[in-house]
């Protein structure tokens, strides 16, 4: 299973929870195994069933470019990153 590290953005839907262990071979999967666990996490990571445009994801220290469809490894680590504002 995958290690999936959860940003303090997505904390208030986990109890606080950082990482969790979760099942899937595509970004797809694995949101939909985390919306089991953290109702309403989907949301917040999707818009019109894709990757919401201020998200990013990087699997094992590399930026997904296929979105959704990007392939999950069985030990892999995956990091959805929230929007980065400044100024």
């Amino acid at each position: 299973m995958a290690i999936v590290f959860l940003s303090a953005m997505l904390q208030p839907l986990t109890g606080g929870v950082s990482q969790v262990r979760v099942p899937g071979r595509t970004i797809r999967t694995v949101i939909n195994h985390l919306e089991e666990r953290f109702p309403g996490i989907k949301e917040r990571l999707l818009q019109d069933g894709e990757l919401r445009p201020d998200v990013a994801v990087a699997i094992d220290g590399e930026t997904a470019l296929d979105g959704v469809a990007e392939l999950v490894g069985e030990d892999s680590e995956v990091h959805f990153i929230p929007p980065i504002s400044g100024g």
